[in-house]
C-alpha cells in the first residue's frame, strides 16, 4: 500500500475535512479527494461518509488509522530527522501561535536560545478557539491553548498554571477596606471602576466566582482588548481588574501596584502546548516542545 495514500487518510482523519487535509499535507482538493478513492477501491470498503461540512470516518477508517496512524508518523519523525541531520532539528519555519500577552512577554524570551540552534519562528497571536482550529490544516504547528483543547486531531500536555490577582494602583487600594472585602466580598469594591479586556469580562468573571462566590454586577469602565492595555490603564489608576500574576509580577513588586486580596486557594487557569496529533515526536516539535516545559515553570 503506497504510503502517501496512507498519510492522506491520516491526515483526512484527523482532520475530519478534505479541505484541510489537503493544505496539511500540501496537496490539492481533487488530489486528496482522489487519494481516499483509490486506497478506498484498494480495501473495497468505504472509509468516509460525505457531510455536508466535512467527512465522517466509518468504523473500518478508525480500525485503519488506530493501526496505520503509530507506524506512518514514526516514518514522518524518521523522514525528519534524516534530513536534519545532526546540527539542527529544525528544517522548515515553525509555525507558533498563542495569546498575545504570552507569547509576548514569555514564550519569545523562552525560546531565543533555540533561535542559534536553527529554529526560524513565524508568530500569530489570537484567541484560542481560532488558533487551535489552524492545527488540524497545518496552518500552525503549536498553539499555545487558554482551555484544554478538544477533537481527536489534536493532542495536548499542561503547559503552566496561570494565578490571577485583583489589583489596583496604590492610590485607589486606599479606598478599599481589606477587612470588608474579605468578610463582604466585592460589595466592598463597588464604587470603583472596572477594566477588562472584554465586555463580558471573563477572567474577571473566574475571580469573582471563585473567590467571592458570585457575578460580577457592574459592567467595565474600559474595555481593552489586550491585557497588556489592561495593565498599563491600572498601573495609571483608570479602576481596579484581574490580571495573571505573570504580567504584572514587575508592578507588584515595585509597589506600582497592590493586590486587594490575597486568597488563601488564588483561581488558577492552566495553559496547554497543543499540537497534531501524530507530530509529537517529530524532532522540530519535540525541540520546542521541550524547551517550552522546561521554562514555563518560572513563569
Amino acid at each position: 500500500m503506497d504510503l502517501s495514500l496512507l498519510k492522506t487518510f491520516l491526515a483526512v482523519h484527523r482532520s475530519g475535512s478534505l479541505t484541510a487535509a489537503a493544505r496539511q499535507v500540501g496537496r490539492s482538493q481533487s488530489t486528496v479527494t482522489a487519494q481516499i478513492r483509490t486506497l478506498e477501491e484498494q480495501m473495497g470498503q468505504q472509509l468516509f461518509l460525505r457531510m455536508p461540512r466535512g467527512v465522517v470516518p466509518t468504523s473500518v477508517a478508525d480500525e485503519l488509522a488506530a493501526e496505520a496512524g503509530p507506524h506512518v508518523d514514526a516514518l514522518a519523525t524518521i523522514a525528519e530527522r534524516g534530513v536534519a541531520g545532526r546540527t539542527t532539528p529544525f528544517t522548515k519555519p515553525m509555525h507558533l501561535a498563542g495569546p498575545a500577552e504570552l507569547m509576548s512577554t514569555r514564550v519569545l524570551a523562552a525560546l531565543a536560545p533555540l533561535i542559534h540552534d536553527g529554529l526560524r519562528l513565524r508568530v500569530t497571536l489570537g484567541l484560542t478557539d481560532e488558533l487551535l482550529a489552524g492545527l488540524p490544516d497545518g496552518r500552525f504547528d503549536l498553539v499555545i491553548s487558554t482551555h484544554r483543547p478538544r477533537g481527536k486531531a489534536i493532542a495536548s500536555v499542561p503547559l503552566t498554571d496561570e494565578e490571577f490577582v485583583l489589583v489596583a494602583a496604590p492610590r485607589l487600594a486606599a479606598l478599599v477596606d481589606g477587612g470588608q472585602l474579605r468578610r463582604e466580598g466585592p460589595v466592598a469594591l463597588r464604587e470603583l471602576p472596572l477594566i477588562s479586556y472584554a465586555e463580558d469580562r471573563p477572567i474577571i468573571r473566574r475571580y469573582w466566582r471563585t473567590v467571592f462566590g458570585t457575578r460580577p454586577t457592574s459592567s467595565p469602565a474600559v474595555v481593552v482588548p489586550d491585557l497588556r492595555g489592561v495593565l498599563t490603564a491600572t498601573v495609571a489608576g483608570a479602576g481596579i481588574t484581574v490580571l495573571p500574576r505573570y504580567l504584572c509580577a514587575k508592578e507588584l513588586a515595585s509597589g506600582a501596584l497592590v493586590p486587594l486580596l490575597e486568597p488563601e486557594i488564588p483561581p488558577i487557569n492552566t495553559l496547554y502546548l497543543a499540537y497534531r496529533v501524530g507530530t509529537e515526536n517529530a524532532p522540530s516539535i519535540a525541540a520546542i516542545r521541550a524547551r517550552l516545559l522546561m521554562q514555563a515553570p518560572s513563569w
